[in-house]
């Protein structure tokens, strides 16, 4: 899993005129939380590009004055007209404790209702998973080898290695659907 640095400031007044004023300076109001006491600290935004816009899971090494804590991203804000990150949850990894976090979903092997001529629909893009901090996979494979036409692969197939699935076993990751022109020949050939 990769390890991003977060490097950010404690805050001292934590009303929502601060938070708006860090924002109009390009920092983001943050919180950690899970260890003794909650952090409160802001990081300047661009260092969360790499963290927020890509579907990978990053473990994140937040350093607020020197203190460094071991973290995962639990939630981020955005505003809902302009995208603006409003702020973010930062959850403390700790050993032998397990923890939450969604994690993107990779196909492996080659579907015979893609080769037959159906369009792979991903129908969920990531798992909710439960595990230690050493076991948080950096995605879930899902093998989709034996999805033929017009059938779903279901969460409840995934093989999960040292991590518990929480999404609901009955939700389809993917479906092959059959296309149109395929449709009209499986329904009686030629008109």
């Amino acid at each position: 899993m990769k390890s991003l640095e977060i490097v950010g400031f404690k805050r001292a007044n934590l009303g929502k005129k601060d938070a708006k004023a860090l924002r109009l300076d390009s920092y983001v109001p943050c919180v950690l939380y899970g260890g003794e006491e909650q952090v409160h600290f802001s990081a300047p935004a661009i260092l969360f590009r790499e963290l927020l816009y890509t579907p990978e899971v990053h473990v994140v090494d937040v350093n607020v004055e020197g203190t460094v804590y071991r973290a995962i991203v639990q939630d981020a804000q955005f505003h809902p007209v302009n995208e603006m990150l409003l702020h973010v949850d930062f959850l403390l990894l700790q050993p032998g404790k397990e923890v939450k976090m969604e994690i993107p979903v990779k196909f492996v092997g080659v579907s015979p209702g893609v080769l037959a001529g159906g369009k792979l629909v991903s129908k969920l893009r990531k798992l909710k998973v439960k595990a230690l901090p050493e076991n948080l996979p950096d995605f879930v494979e899902v093998n989709i080898s034996d999805l033929e036409l017009g059938k779903s692969i279901k969460v409840s197939k995934v093989e999960a290695q040292n991590y518990t699935i929480l999404t609901n076993g009955a939700a389809p990751i993917a479906t092959v659907t059959i296309p149109r022109a395929l449709k009209g020949q499986m329904a009686g050939g030629d008109r």
